[in-house]
């Protein structure tokens, strides 16, 4: 072990460069009982990296909700495991890949997706859908314009690209552009899988004497150090950090996810893991920790596609396409030649040994020996410093002056505050958010993801609130619903009211299309911890998933945790990406997020709320206001009785279309409905309340509570912005006829809901080509021509690339 020994005058570069301090030098020291050579240090440095010991935040990770009936695997497997019946489990996971894809887009995003796939397939499960959150800097800004746009192009082909070669659809995600990550775009990636109950496999290594076997690609440099990357800001000098990205090729992880499945099948394993972040030495080390076993590595006998490779880059490289196994003794060959098959390497590299050491050897020397309880399980925690950011007491005041220079030429009059505006501007406003870049259809996005491989989605990309998986190739009726969400201008303002709202948002997207929503898992993205009020940010996050989680009954059973998003002194938004699992009991009773008949009746179910929501609205936004002002909490009980009731209403076909009201409030969400669907519509006008008034006569409780709605938005300009409010537990809803409106009506007030009637789909077309001059969305006092409404929200996009 000598000839890796460190000298001492280099030991503080070494400690640098690996992103240790003092104090973790001598906790290493005792708990060796000695120095630590290079190679041990190296395990050190990736296993106590913020990446993967999550030494920052597991103090408030502990409080998670992670337990229900449903439940099968909670936190600290590869991925989360829930039962759906039919004796099938779904398995998920969401994870980021920030840094690299800031570093080299393309291959940062695609090894991002090729990671969470391997996360599900790794526990048995056949991946059948993707889902990102992806985010970057202001594209309108001319200085970050070109490098963000490079940026978007090379994400986008990334995550496209792998996934389409995996044959893996891709059928729904986010996107937004703030100032926020001029510095640090956010690639969150989520997969799901499915697996039968009995066939869950886990990252364990038990059994003395079973073969350690090394699957997949060859070990390469590429990726060496990634995690240590990835658990630091970035500053000018980080284009020296591109060697650290992995290359990925999905050709040969679709050959290795097929290879494991019949591996899997032939029942040849005790475990299974990935070699992802820290590599070698992660999954290794992870495997033993879980069986409480030991291990013993010949890295000489490692398959390596570089010359001259050292046992220090073996344990260290991130090279992609790599599984380590714990094969059942005897069934080694076979093992050898289901992966030749799919000409992939399989080598013994390993055995697993009851000494609670991993011992490591080159070439028949001892290069290194380490402990691996007190690695993995006793990693630094620390409990940093917190305090409230003082940017805080300047965003308490709601803006809402107009700095927007198009707009003070559009606008009909000389006040600089929204709250002035006449009718006239409020046609103006619809019009400006349904082209901006937060609400526009983004279907340059997503149409280069194939979502419809595997013939089961049902609901893809583009079509609003959650999308929607069939489950007929696994012999069962039902269908999984997903959504991923998360609000940064609201958690900018209030960390936790942001996250609270969060997983209420995916959760109702998921209720929405008469799902049940049974759990989530979360990608917590943020600035640096070692910035007190950026840890402030984190907790506060952490307390609302957690009171959020536990209230709406969806436990957390994976996730993610990435720090240090943050160019100098830069920190992104508190972004908590947020993904809801749900399940539909028949796929043939899933319902749309848009209109879909004629003559059909509008409703809004749900609390009606009468106050101004405009705190970091895109109204706000739009305008050139600050964010800013105090959000308004969520009543997490009623939620959970929305839930409820829209799931009980679509089965029982009371509602046949609905979307919630969140960002850009009524308006945007009645219009996006009305485009999408191709319906020309009428709400809350006179004429359309004298219509109802004559179709409900018979109905007088009913159409009380619609006429105290429709009254909310009818005297002062002030009052009229109410139609922008992006309130909550709100849901724009389609019913067939007047019987299933009373229906739901009763319904509602059974569960403290309310329902109001107010308006009708009047026309519907197939085609676009069909919609004539005289269709048009009627809202209050606010008039756009159906074609007009269509070409903003479908064809903007494209202007800002």
């Amino acid at each position: 072990m000598g000839e890796w020994s460190i000298k001492q005058e280099h030991l503080n570069a070494v400690l640098k460069k690996h992103k240790l301090d003092s104090n973790d030098y001598e906790k290493i020291t005792a708990i060796l009982e000695r120095e630590p050579n290079l190679i041990e240090l190296g395990i050190f440095s990736a296993m106590w990296s913020e990446h993967c010991s999550y030494k920052s935040s597991r103090i408030y990770l502990k409080g998670f909700p992670t337990e229900a009936s449903w439940v099968l695997q909670g936190p600290g497997e590869n991925a989360g495991v829930i039962d759906i019946g039919d004796n099938l489990a779904a398995v998920f996971k969401i994870e980021s890949h920030n840094h690299p894809s800031f570093i080299e887009p393309n291959a940062g995003a695609a090894t991002g997706v090729g990671g969470i796939l391997r996360d599900i397939f790794t526990m048995g499960a056949n991946p059948i859908i993707n889902l990102n959150s992806i985010r970057f800097g202001n594209i309108i800004d001319s200085k970050m314009k070109k490098k963000h746009i490079h940026l978007l192009h090379g994400v986008v082909e990334g995550i496209g690209h792998y996934g389409n070669c995996m044959g893996i659809p891709t059928i729904g995600g986010e996107t937004s552009f703030e100032s926020c990550y001029n510095g640090n775009i956010l690639v969150n990636a989520f997969s799901l899988g499915i697996a039968k109950q009995d066939e869950i496999f886990y990252g364990k290594a038990s059994g003395e004497g079973n073969p350690i076997m090394y699957v997949g690609s060859k070990t390469g440099r590429d990726g060496l150090g990634g995690a240590v990357m990835s658990s630091d800001s970035f500053d000018s000098t980080s284009k020296a950090l591109r060697p650290t990205v992995q290359i990925g090729d999905p050709f040969v992880e679709k050959s290795l996810l097929e290879a494991c499945l019949e591996v899997f099948q032939k029942d040849l394993i005790v475990g299974i893991q990935d070699m992802g972040a820290a590599g070698l030495t992660s999954s290794s080390f992870e495997m033993a920790s879980r069986s409480g076993s030991g291990m013993i590595m010949w890295l000489d006998k490692i398959p390596m596609r570089e010359s001259g490779m050292t046992p220090y880059e073996l344990m260290l490289s991130e090279s992609q396409e790599r599984m380590l196994l714990c094969a059942k003794r005897g069934a080694e060959e076979e093992i050898r030649t289901i992966f030749a098959k799919y000409e992939l390497s399989a080598e013994i590299v390993g055995e697993v040994r009851n000494t609670g050491k991993m011992e490591l050897f080159w070439h028949g020397d001892m290069c290194a020996t380490l402990p691996i309880a007190p690695i993995v399980e006793n990693a630094p925690m620390l409990n940093r410093p917190t305090q409230k950011p003082k940017y805080l007491e300047s965003c308490s005041m709601l803006d809402l002056r107009i700095t927007n220079k198009f707009l003070q030429d559009q606008l009909n009059t000389k006040d600089i505050d929204i709250m002035q505006c006449d009718s006239a501007n409020l046609n103006i406003l619809t019009r400006e958010i349904l082209k901006s870049l937060d609400i526009c259809d983004k279907s340059w996005i997503y149409n280069q993801y194939d979502d419809s491989i595997k013939a089961s989605t049902i609901k893809g990309a583009g079509m609003l609130s959650s999308s929607i998986v069939a489950l007929h190739n696994y012999n069962s009726k039902k269908a999984i619903a997903v959504s991923v969400k998360c609000n940064v201008r609201y958690c900018y303002l209030d960390p936790k009211i942001g996250a609270k709202i969060a997983v209420a948002q995916a959760g109702r997207d998921v209720a929405l299309s008469g799902a049940k929503p049974l759990a989530i898992t979360d990608c917590l993205n943020f600035g640096s911890p070692e910035n007190p009020e950026v840890m402030w940010q984190f907790k506060e996050s952490c307390e609302g998933i957690k009171e959020a989680c536990k209230t709406l009954q969806t436990p957390v059973v994976s996730g993610n945790v990435s720090l240090y998003n943050q160019t100098n002194d830069e920190a992104i938004y508190p972004t908590p990406s947020i993904v809801c699992v749900g399940l539909l009991e028949d796929s043939n009773k899933a319902i749309s997020s848009h209109f879909i008949a004629r003559d059909s009746y509008i409703c809004v179910l749900g609390v009606v709320n009468r106050e101004l929501c405009l705190s970091g609205s895109i109204l706000q936004k739009v305008v050139g206001a600050k964010n800013s002002g105090v959000l308004h909490d969520i009543n997490l009980e009623s939620e959970l009785k929305l839930w409820e009731t829209l799931r009980e209403s679509v089965t029982q076909g009371h509602i046949i279309s609905a979307k919630d009201i969140a960002q850009g409030g009524f308006v945007t969400a009645l219009c996006k409905m009305a485009v999408v669907g191709k319906v020309s519509v009428e709400v809350l006008t006179d004429a359309i309340q004298a219509t109802l008034a004559k179709d409900f006569a018979n109905y007088e409780n009913l159409m009380k509570d619609s006429r105290d709605y429709m009254s909310i938005f009818s005297h002062s300009p002030s009052s009229k912005l109410m139609l922008f409010s992006e309130n909550h537990t709100q849901v724009i809803c389609e019913t067939p006829n007047i019987e299933s409106a009373q229906a739901l009506s009763i319904l509602a007030k059974r569960n403290g809901l309310s329902l109001c009637v107010i308006g009708k789909v009047t026309h519907k077309y197939t085609q676009i080509t069909d919609i004539t001059s005289n269709d048009c969305i009627k809202i209050n006092d606010i008039a756009i021509s159906l074609q007009e409404a269509y070409n903003l929200y479908y064809k903007s996009f494209e202007t800002y690339l």
